[in-house]
């Protein structure tokens, strides 16, 4: 048998950067990758998911997933077309909501890729898609779920178990114990305080910690807090005839922005216009949330009465009829940082409305629409054309699923021994720096910012 001696971790995505999470654990023995997710944001990142990755995919062993998340699953269809031929290991949620996921970002993909080809405004002759829904057909068979707070082994000397971390429904963050070294991958940590979802637990024991710093050195407001300022915006943008549009991650946030809008118009704090969620994937996480009662705190009559008072939309064809029509409404579609999804299609009819507000409500990675926006570009390029963006924009922080600076140090309070090796991952630059400042000065410990493609021997 292997020992740890041989332990080696590749870093082959949100190293450096927020997106495209994947960890190779190497035992010398065994290949487990620790999530797949793929690049959003800049185009150099962009392209290296249709690279071969700096290792051979076919002698991986196993995937185990954080959560269901694009830049922690997107990638799963691209590794089996490469040859990949392991289990993968989740959440029932998580797995649910990587099987929507998967299936709506091909279609996506495939629509994408046509109507580039119809109208040429690709580089590449033809356009093709990432993967299609064939590839993501041959890649469900291999997903298998596990229950959370449970040890399974995964071979003779390693075993793992997922741990409840807020953030989305089925999210968990990973312990992974190898030939008695114990690996702790952080994921996505949710916050302590959040409408929808229970307070992360927090690992006991690390080895080596994996600790995301999408929100390092920033702080949010109390979700509670945010609420009246929607309140506002709302009233705002309907009173001057305009409509509330709401790019959001078709997983919990698309659900808590339509539980905040469901409790703002039963107490009467906005008029009555219509609500609508665009977003064949966000009505299938609703469903979900009926489905996984132990994971959120709504119960099943808010569901119902939430559900209720919005028009879920699924056919394509209703949301090109609604992106004409100008009468005040509030939208929530995908995607959540304008990479692609529904969303484009009403900005393409409604960006040049000063009266509408576009309202972001979760991070926007570095070289995404979203971003661009924030940044004060006034101009959106919107399938191959450039366009005016003059509606209002408006972003709050306070709803975001991360957790924030002081909570993502908190989460690690309850860690009993220094960890031998800890490793900032999922962040921008200056938001890591920011969490390894403040590793050193709450708990004097040292820590490292791993680049892309970085190689560690532990």
């Amino acid at each position: 048998m292997k020992t740890n001696q041989n332990l080696q971790i590749h870093f082959l995505g949100a190293a450096g950067t927020v997106t495209g999470s994947k960890y190779l654990v190497d035992t010398g023995d065994k290949k487990i990758l620790v999530d797949c997710g793929l690049f959003q944001g800049l185009k150099e990142l962009r392209e290296k998911n249709w690279e071969y990755p700096p290792v051979d995919v076919s002698q991986i062993d196993v995937v185990l997933l954080t959560h269901g998340h694009m830049d922690h699953t997107g990638y799963l269809p691209r590794l089996v077309k490469h040859g990949f031929k392991g289990y993968v290991y989740g959440t029932y949620p998580t797995l649910d909501i990587a099987k929507i996921i998967l299936n709506d970002s091909a279609k996506i993909q495939e629509q994408e890729a046509e109507r580039a080809n119809k109208e040429g405004y690709s580089k590449h002759n033809p356009a093709k898609p990432l993967y299609d829904l064939e590839d993501v057909e041959k890649t469900l068979p291999l997903f298998k779920g596990i229950a959370p707070s449970q040890w399974m082994v995964l071979f003779e000397g390693i075993k793992a178990r997922f741990q409840y971390v807020g953030h989305i429904l089925g999210a968990t963050y990973i312990e992974l114990d190898v030939h008695g070294k114990r690996l702790v991958f952080s994921g996505d940590i949710g916050r302590t305080e959040d409408l929808l979802l229970f307070p992360p637990k927090k690992p006991k024991s690390a080895d080596v910690l994996f600790i995301e710093s999408t929100y390092g050195g920033k702080f949010h407001p109390n979700e509670e807090e945010a609420v009246p300022e929607i309140e506002k915006l709302v009233n705002e943008t309907i009173n001057s005839g305009g409509s509330l549009f709401i790019p959001s991650f078709a997983v919990e946030r698309a659900q808590l922005m339509m539980l905040i809008f469901w409790r703002l118009l039963k107490e009467g704090k906005i008029p009555q216009v219509p609500m609508i969620m665009d977003s064949p994937m966000g009505a299938g996480v609703l469903e979900l949330f009926h489905k996984t009662r132990d994971w959120h705190k709504l119960s099943e009559e808010e569901c119902d009465e939430m559900c209720a008072h919005f028009t879920i939309v699924s056919s394509y064809q209703e949301t090109m009829t609604l992106r004409s029509d100008n009468e005040p409404k509030i939208v929530i579609a995908g995607s959540g940082m304008l990479t692609g999804g529904r969303m484009l299609n009403y900005l393409e009819t409604q960006s040049e409305n000063p009266n509408n507000t576009l309202l972001f409500v979760g991070f926007q990675a570095e070289g995404t629409r979203g971003r661009k926006l924030l940044d004060g570009d006034k101009e959106i390029k919107i399938f191959g054309k450039w366009q005016p963006f003059q509606m209002r924009l408006v972003n709050i922080e306070g709803l975001s699923a991360h957790a924030d600076h002081k909570e993502l140090l908190n989460w690690m309070s309850k860690i009993k021994h220094q960890p031998e090796e800890i490793y900032i991952v999922h962040g921008e630059k200056e938001s890591a720096e920011a969490l390894q400042t403040g590793i050193k000065e709450t708990y004097g410990w040292e820590a490292k910012i791993p680049q892309l493609y970085d190689i560690a021997e532990l």
